[in-house]
């Protein structure tokens, strides 16, 4: 299992508009095999879980490990994860085509994703740290992210905010030294 993948999978589960089925199907783009298994009722359970999620990028982005270990915890209580073994084995050789799914057969898409999400967090806090999640620090933008830069440095949630942010900071220096120097200027006439 790729946890860091199900881990920023979470992240655009928190970040997606969710408002009925036909929004969850494309937001399953590339999942296409859960297509026709999206009902209406795992629409609403997943807008309910985006509401008890994001509190665990929060406390990350503000270093409170404590809590984002409290919330998730409080949140694998509350949605059971249910793993099992699927695949392929090779009777009677060493290996085989066995891998671990974090949902069992009878979960819908809600309960996958929400396990999913859970198990993805929960590992990269356990191997990575408690404060690799992040808000978008980006003026105007609330979208989370899972930072998994070599220094922890992420701040924002896509290359598009990145650039928004330091276009307007580049300008905003640029304001600034014009100002100094027409201060400068009326300073030197007086």
């Amino acid at each position: 299992m790729d946890f860091v993948r199900y881990a920023e999978r979470s992240a655009a589960l928190v970040n997606a508009d969710l408002e009925d089925a036909p929004a969850l199907v494309r937001f399953l783009d590339q999942r296409a095999w859960l297509h026709d298994q999206v009902v209406e009722r795992d629409a609403t359970a997943l807008r309910r879980f985006q509401r008890e999620l994001r509190p665990v990028f929060e406390a990350s982005n503000d270093g409170d490990e404590q809590r984002v270990v409290d919330q998730l915890n409080t949140l694998l209580a509350k949605h059971p994860v249910t793993p099992y073994i699927a695949g392929h084995g090779l009777s009677g050789h060493g290996g085989g085509s066995w891998h671990m799914h974090v949902a069992d057969r009878q979960s819908s898409v809600a309960e996958l994703l929400v396990a999913e999400s859970l198990m993805g967090l929960s590992t990269l806090v356990c191997d990575l740290g408690a404060t690799r999640l992040g808000v978008c620090d980006a003026s105007g933008c609330d979208h989370v992210f899972v930072d998994t830069s070599p220094n922890q440095s992420r701040r924002y949630c896509s290359d598009r905010c990145s650039s928004r942010a330091n276009v307007a900071a580049y300008r905003a220096r640029q304001r600034a030294a014009a100002g100094e120097k027409a201060g400068e200027k009326a300073g030197a006439a007086s």
